[in-house]
């Protein structure tokens, strides 16, 4: 009747979870702008046209065109000629265009050559700017200045000519 089994009861034995994301976790993440990292072109590459992103964007190669994104941050090695425009633009790098946003911060080594409309700039020591500052309460909303590159050709196209100071190379 009662035997004694050296085998143990049918146990099944117990393996560890399996850890697999969830893709619903996985989505949702993605979805969310503060999961996101920023979008980067990087130093080997060289774009010509414009760039839109509905985020953040960091460049650190060489844009030969418009910029636009919600927060751009241009590296020490990158290099954009033509308008850049964003709620905060940040700027190691070099910029031959205008700059529209709400915060703008120049730091070291930054060379930006146009102007910059903004409500908030900063201009650490040791970054280079030429142009004009416009300050506006909604920078991105009012119309810009024009790039450093058009306004270059549009003053010289309007540069007077020697004698239209009153200063004549003909004798009276």
């Amino acid at each position: 009747m009662f035997t004694k089994n050296n085998k143990s009861p049918d146990v099944a034995p117990v393996e560890p979870p399996k850890v697999v994301p969830a893709q619903d976790a996985i989505r949702g993440a993605a979805t969310k702008s503060a999961a996101r990292a920023a979008s980067i072109i990087c130093a080997d590459m060289k774009i010509n046209g414009s760039v839109i992103s509905e985020d953040s964007l960091q460049i650190d190669g060489i844009v030969d065109g418009d910029v636009t994104a919600t927060d751009i941050t241009i590296g020490a090695s990158g290099q954009i000629t033509g308008e850049v425009k964003a709620e905060v633009v940040k700027v190691k790098g070099k910029i031959r265009g205008s700059i529209r946003a709400r915060k703008v911060e120049l730091e070291t080594g930054a060379h930006v050559k146009g102007d910059i409309v903004h409500s908030s700039l900063q201009i650490q020591s040791n970054a280079v700017f030429e142009g004009q500052v416009k300050h506006a309460d909604d920078p991105l909303r009012e119309t810009g200045p024009q790039a450093a590159s058009e306004t270059k050709s549009s003053l010289s196209a309007a540069a007077p000519s020697p004698g239209a100071f009153g200063i004549s190379s003909q004798p009276s």
